[in-house]
């Protein structure tokens, strides 16, 4: 058996905004979108995936960290971006709610901290040299 892509399904109350603000302001390329009259779905895409799996403890420590206390609910996306702190705010213009500005991280990354439109935290992160 062998898993061949990992896809997140997110209900959106307003699909609209949340297809414009992922497709159109993140910039995640499209890869199919269906309609009918029992309702719509798109399908991003993302360069790389992976499922990161955390204890109790680290989710509060990655809580501290990125935005002084624990807030993140069970799930939480996290985006690796070029600009942490220019995505933040080119989101933030979109009508994301920032909830901490980026921070460096003791494992070397700017991390930021937002809530999207549909209800979703996500933390944007750029890797840092050195």
């Amino acid at each position: 058996m062998g898993v061949k892509e990992l896809r997140l399904v997110v209900t959106a109350d307003d699909y609209d905004e949340a297809v414009t603000f992922y497709r159109d302001v993140l910039g995640l390329p499209e890869r199919a979108s269906y309609s009918s009259e029992n309702g719509r779905v798109v399908i991003l895409e993302v360069e790389r995936a992976t499922l990161e799996i955390a204890d109790p403890a680290q989710a509060e420590f990655i809580d501290s960290v990125e935005v002084g206390h624990r807030v993140a609910p069970k799930y939480r996306l996290a985006f690796e971006v070029d600009d942490a702190a220019a995505t933040t705010a080119q989101l933030s213009d979109a009508g994301a709610t920032v909830i901490a500005e980026p921070t460096r991280t003791p494992w070397d990354s700017l991390n930021a901290r937002l809530a999207t439109p549909g209800g979703i935290q996500l933390t944007l992160f750029t890797e840092l040299d050195g």
